[in-house]
């Protein structure tokens, strides 16, 4: 078992449990992966919702009992989740990692640049790349999605 399966199997278990912020003893540390989604479900209804860096990770909630966490960037903040009395329900570390599955990354001494792979590789804008190609990727991108917004007007 990963020790990423590990924390997220200890974190679900906690957070089935219903506990409050003093069960958390910092070492277990929920695992979002960058650009990808991931649904926490809690028992008792929140009614605040804190990031404690929104450039990390982004909330939707979806239910009082039901949140979604998107990974934005690299990083580790803190989700902390109030019920109605300003009672913690959950103060969690969240850690936002790279999602290699799928991709090859090429090396140029210092310098890297992403594919995605699935299967037919294509340069993905991937934080860390190259200046040069993730721009290049992302101007792309951006062009691409101007012209797709453009032709639905139409």
């Amino acid at each position: 078992m990963t020790s990423t399966l590990r924390a997220a199997l200890a974190a679900t278990a906690v957070l089935a449990a219903g506990a409050t912020a003093s069960a958390f003893d910092g070492t277990d540390v929920l695992p979002v992966e960058v650009d990808h989604a991931r649904i926490v479900q809690i028992d008792h209804p929140a009614a605040t919702v804190i990031v404690g860096n929104p450039a990390i990770v982004d909330v939707e909630v979806l239910s009082s009992n039901r949140l979604v966490l998107t990974g934005r960037s690299y990083g580790i903040t803190n989700l902390v989740i109030l019920d109605a009395d300003g009672d913690i329900v959950m103060d969690q570390q969240v850690a936002v990692q790279s999602f290699e599955d799928n991709t090859v990354r090429v090396y140029r001494q210092a310098s890297r640049v992403t594919y995605a792979c699935a299967p037919k590789c294509e340069p993905t804008v991937t934080i860390g790349d190259n200046k040069d190609s993730f721009g290049s990727a992302a101007e792309q991108y951006a062009q691409r999605q101007g012209m797709a917004m453009e032709a639905a007007k139409q």
